[in-house]
């Protein structure tokens, strides 16, 4: 009797190690794989973020994480940080206005 090997665990039902790649500073790749993957990943950042206490993440920590992402998702994870938590935004807004002038230009043109 010959038993296959199992399938592998999809992305969507693994834990992120979040606390890890804000203290690495590295996403790894299978997290940035395709636009959909991405997007998920944003949003469970998105997640993570409002869900540990404030303060216990920095701006140059989160800064790395979201430079390694599409910059399509980095707007995304704006959005939605806004949508879910808008007085969030006030605990990152250095991070939020250093990105948005960065794009200022792509979004109105």
């Amino acid at each position: 009797m010959s038993l296959s090997p199992p399938d592998p665990v999809p992305l969507s039902a693994q834990a992120i190690p979040f606390g890890e790649l804000l203290e690495t500073g590295k996403v790894p790749d299978e997290y940035l794989r395709t636009e959909y993957v991405t997007q998920q990943f944003v949003e469970r950042l998105v997640h993570y973020v409002l869900s540990i206490p404030a303060k216990s993440i920095s701006i140059p920590q989160l800064s790395a994480i979201l430079e390694q992402i599409d910059a399509r998702q980095q707007i995304f994870f704006f959005k939605r940080l806004k949508e879910t938590s808008p007085h969030s935004l006030k605990e990152f807004a250095p991070l939020y206005y250093g990105f948005m002038a960065e794009f200022h230009p792509l979004l109105f043109t």
